[in-house]
């Protein structure tokens, strides 16, 4: 499943991590995201819960490949990531707490820009007020920025 993600980060690449670090699990993609940031050589935007303030960095970066982070409930056990195209968006039934900005925010970059969208989304466990990652979600943060960095090092 991420060696899919792997062969979309050839190019120029940006992370686009999203997530409301107020609401428990849900604050991953923006964790993940502030986590790599100077680990990796990917353009990374920490969007918080508003990644519609990104677009026009995004749309002026020119990426190859947007990869957008976030938590979306998939009916998955807590902790568990999946990696899906943009399209594939469309016929997943899931419930993300930015579901509407989510495919907002895709719709627009594709209709303002060329580029290859990739969805890394992980299975919360909890999502109520808290500003504390479950611990399955913890482990999956742990992998994930692990992996990241293997990936995607900073050329010397």
């Amino acid at each position: 499943m991420l060696e899919h993600l792997k062969e979309h980060l050839k190019g120029k690449a940006v992370i686009l991590g999203i997530g409301n670090t107020l609401r428990s699990d849900d604050g991953i993609g923006s964790i993940l995201a502030s986590r790599i940031k100077d680990k990796v050589g990917y353009k990374i935007y920490d969007a918080g819960a508003n990644p519609e303030n990104y677009l026009g960095k995004i749309i002026q970066d020119k990426p190859d490949t947007l990869v957008i982070i976030d938590a979306v409930d998939f009916a998955g056990k807590a902790g568990e990531y999946k990696v899906l195209e943009a399209e594939d968006l469309k016929t997943v039934n899931f419930f993300s707490t930015h579901n509407a900005s989510l495919t907002l925010t895709i719709n627009y970059l594709q209709s303002n820009i060329k580029l290859d969208i990739i969805v890394l989304i992980i299975q919360p466990k909890s999502v109520v007020f808290g500003d504390s990652l479950s611990p399955e979600v913890s482990k999956a943060l742990t992998a994930l920025e692990g992996w990241f960095c293997d990936a995607g090092e900073k050329e010397g």
